[in-house]
């Protein structure tokens, strides 16, 4: 099984009460002890190659479907694993879950591939990343990626992202409902220890300029569970975009929730999604989409 994270992270991120409390213990969804899990760390983060390790913005520049085919070598020529069971990922993993069922659709069983859609960068998700990007390259003390410390615009830019596409529509206003408790969170945010480097950081959210496994959907033959947030900025479900392409793949099921109580909740309900009996997610999931609290 092969699960993949999202951007900026490393194959760690799910070892969480959560996320790996929920679905490697014994008897869950998918026991440690009976599947071969595999959780790499994507070219740019975590343990694998980026420019930070010293060839800066001469690090060549990669996309999405770079680092699948990379996730592709590691598990098959470096594992020598012939078949997955299971590609899962969360955010950016999701859309790497997307590709590994496009380009690779003879080799696993299933995919759920979780915040995220199998369409091309655009809106607000797209909007949002070029903020990033440009926020930094514009800031002259990125001087092309030849710093010496680490731009002042980075921690900045970060912190906005995580605002403006996180928290659905209740949280914040839950967390901060007054002007004084807004700027105690903002400056909580802003003074928070943050180690990343500016261009890893560019790289990172670079890599999604041309993803679109779209025009390829039709050739998936793995079981395609889709689970998405019912209130997610970047991915909001009002498009209609996920039930329209869904329709393209021959069996494929979306499952929605709503994590709209607090931030950063969306990881720890994906992993409570696969706790439910076998008969009921069959009820539960059902032939399209279904909400629940």
């Amino acid at each position: 099984m092969l699960i993949l994270h999202g951007t900026a992270g490393s194959g760690t991120n799910v070892l969480t009460p959560g996320f790996a409390g929920e679905l490697f213990g014994p008897d869950q969804p998918l026991d440690a002890t009976k599947y071969y899990i595999i959780l790499p760390d994507a070219i740019g983060a975590g343990k694998s190659s980026k420019p930070s390790d010293g060839l800066r913005t001469k690090f060549p520049r990669y996309n999405y479907n770079d680092m699948v085919m990379a996730q592709y070598r590691l598990v098959f020529e470096g594992l020598g694993v012939r078949h997955l069971r299971l590609v899962m990922g969360v955010s950016m993993g999701g859309m790497h879950a997307w590709i590994w069922g496009v380009m690779y659709p003879e080799l696993m069983d299933a995919l759920v591939p979780m915040a995220s859609q199998p369409t091309e960068m655009s809106s607000r998700n797209w909007m949002m990343r070029r903020m990033l990007i440009d926020a930094i390259r514009n800031d002259p003390d990125w001087n092309n990626g030849d710093y010496t410390t680490q731009p002042r615009s980075l921690r900045v830019a970060n912190v906005f992202y995580g605002i403006a596409t996180s928290g659905g529509t209740l949280a914040y206003q839950q967390m901060a409902p007054t002007r004084e408790l807004a700027d105690k969170l903002l400056d909580e945010r802003l003074a928070a220890p943050f180690k990343a480097d500016a261009n890893d950081f560019l790289y990172q959210w670079d890599a999604s300029r041309d993803y679109n496994p779209a025009p390829g959907l039709d050739r998936i033959q793995a079981a395609v569970l889709a689970i998405n947030s019912a209130d997610d900025e970047r991915n909001p479900p009002e498009t209609g975009i996920m039930e329209r392409e869904l329709k393209r793949i021959k069996n494929a099921r979306l499952y929605a929730f709503v994590t709209r109580r607090r931030v950063g909740a969306k990881i720890e309900t994906i992993g409570g999604v696969f706790q439910v009996r076998d008969d009921e997610r069959e009820a539960r999931v059902g032939a399209g989409s279904h909400k629940t609290p």
